[in-house]
Parts: C-alpha cells; structure tokens; sequence
C-alpha cells in the first residue's frame, strides 16, 4: 500500500479553508492508503517562536476538529511532529546539502514576508521550514503528498532535495508526487485567501448565530455599490461558497439574480449560509464529545505517536548506514 503524509500547524481550531481545502481530501485517502497526519507543532515555531505558549492547547483543539470530522486513528496514524525526534535529524541532513537559493525562490515564502505583519520573520527557521517539510514527508517514505496549488511549491522543492540526497549517496527515498486537492483557495470574508492569520475566517466550531454574522458581512463583487446595480457572480469571493454549498437550482437563481440586479447580496448570501450552518451540524454534535474528554484526544496522539516513532526509527536507520554515522 502506498504511503501519503500530510500535517497541520497547531493554530487553533481549523475554519472552512482547512475542511475544503485538506480535511475533505484527508478522509477520503485514509481509506486508500497508509496515512500519516501530524501536528506540525515545530512549523508553528516558525512564525509563532516568540509566543509558544498557545501550542499545547492550540493542538487539542485542532485535533478534536480532525477527530469530529471524521479522521479515524484505527485508519490512520495521528501524531504530534514533535514527539518524533528523528524529523529534526533528517531535516539536520537535509540542511547540509540544500542551496539557499532553492529557498528564496519559494512563492509562498515570498507571499507570507508580504502578508505577516508585525511579526519579524527574517530567521533561518522561516525561510528553511520546507527543509523540514522535506524531512515530514519522506521519513515515512510517502508516495504522494496532498496539497493546494500554493503549497506544490513546497512539495516539488521536496523532489529536488530528495534527487540530491538520492544521487550523492545512494536511492533510498521515493520522490513524492503531488496530489492537488480539487477545491484549491478558499476565500476568506475579506476576498483573500482564508486564513486565522488574516481575521478572515469562519471557523468549523463557530456556532450558527456566529456563522450567519461572520457570512452576512463577507465581501461581495464591488461594482454592486447599490442594491440596484447588477453584478458579475464570479467576481464574487462570497460566489465562490454557493458553489460549494448551494444545489445546482439555487447557484443559477442567485447567478441570475445578481447578474439582473433582481436580488440583493445579503439575500443572495443567506441562501448559501443555510446551507454551510446546516452542513456543520454534525460536527458540533461531535466536537462535543471531545471537548467533554480532552484526554481521549491525547491518548490517541501518543498511540499515534508510536506508530511513528517505530517508522521513522527504521528510515533513520538506514539513513545513518548510509552516511557512515
């Protein structure tokens, strides 16, 4: 059975770009392949070095969203990155023979430097966290990796490093292919990219009076200054959710609607904000469960964590053999 290997930074509990944009994807390869998901808590030290106290709560909450939506421990292995020490000796090898320009180049790096404000990213370890990226992925050997078209940067700079190490030393990791995930970019309220960084998101866990409010005010196409000016639906970031949501009769009522001005964007967004409150539901349902038994939660990350541990213990190994180490 072929390998996948994916993770999440701990920033907390996870909003509609992360169920769309990965979760989804996630729950239909656990029944496919060998899965590894982890808690990229060392990734959140990137960005978050200066104030790490929020990790540990911030991983709970986190994986009681992948647990409620339905990720299962008996199909896949769930675990912290950071309980498995042999990321940081990979990562520490992989560092010795990767250029820094292969680094600079990276399109998300450059889009963060750009976006983050007020915090100083000019560290080594922001610039080098797809050096580690690489390490994730191929300690466990993974064949695919599952991402949006912005982190295939990451995944591709992960073949290179992968091809250097194989040709200096000798084959020992697989070159992992990218498997896109078909809903890319969510958007966000603002029209970006949805993202907690940006204080635009909508959270899985956010309760339906906070759903409608935060929907209710999402931006809309904006040549629609007036409720009588006609608009164009795929300008729209709010468009973009009706899609997802909305059955095929209502997309093309609301299309028609803001296209002949004979419907307003607060009208039009209600009918979409029905659908995401009524398709949550169950995940309430179980979130509640954990939030009840938060050491259910850790028990399944230690059980996890083993099962990584025994894995990338064995390619550790090897690797070491290799070097002479």
């Amino acid at each position: 059975m072929e390998t996948i290997v994916s993770g999440m930074r701990p920033t907390g509990r996870l909003h509609l770009g992360h169920l769309h944009g990965a979760l989804k994807n996630w729950l239909k390869l656990q029944e496919q392949y060998q899965c590894y998901f982890f808690v990229a808590d060392w990734h959140a030290l990137t960005t978050d070095y200066a104030s790490p106290q929020g990790i540990q709560q911030s991983t709970v909450e986190m994986v009681m969203d992948w647990l409620s939506i339905g990720l299962n421990p008996a199909k896949s292995v769930l675990f912290r990155q950071s309980r498995v020490k042999e990321h940081a000796e990979l990562h520490l090898i992989y560092s010795m023979i990767t250029p820094v320009p292969w680094l600079e180049r990276n399109p998300t790096y450059k889009e963060q430097l750009r976006e983050i404000v007020g915090k100083d990213l000019s560290t080594y370890g922001f610039l080098g966290y797809p050096v580690l990226q690489a390490a994730d992925i191929t300690i466990y050997k993974a064949n695919k990796v599952p991402v949006g078209v912005d982190q295939a940067p990451h995944v591709e700079l992960t073949r290179e490093i992968v091809r250097r190490f194989n040709q200096l030393y000798r084959p020992i990791f697989p070159e992992p292919e990218v498997l896109l995930t078909e809903t890319q970019k969510m958007p966000g309220l603002d029209g970006r990219k949805m993202s907690k960084s940006y204080g635009n998101a909508v959270f899985l866990s956010d309760t339906p009076k906070e759903i409608d409010q935060k929907l209710s005010r999402m931006i809309t196409d904006p040549a629609r200054v007036r409720r009588t000016d006609p608009g164009e639906p795929e300008k729209c970031p709010a468009f973009q959710l009706h899609k997802i949501y909305c059955t095929p009769e209502e997309i093309a009522q609301v299309s028609q609607g803001c296209r002949s001005a004979g419907i307003g964007c607060l009208e039009c967004k209600k009918v979409m904000i029905k659908h995401v409150i009524e398709d949550l539901a169950p995940f309430r349902e179980k979130r509640a469960h954990y939030q009840d038994k938060p050491g259910e939660v850790e028990e399944i990350l230690d059980s996890g964590t083993r099962q990584a541990q025994s894995a990338a213990g064995e390619t550790m190994t090897e690797v070491r053999g290799t070097l002479g180490l």
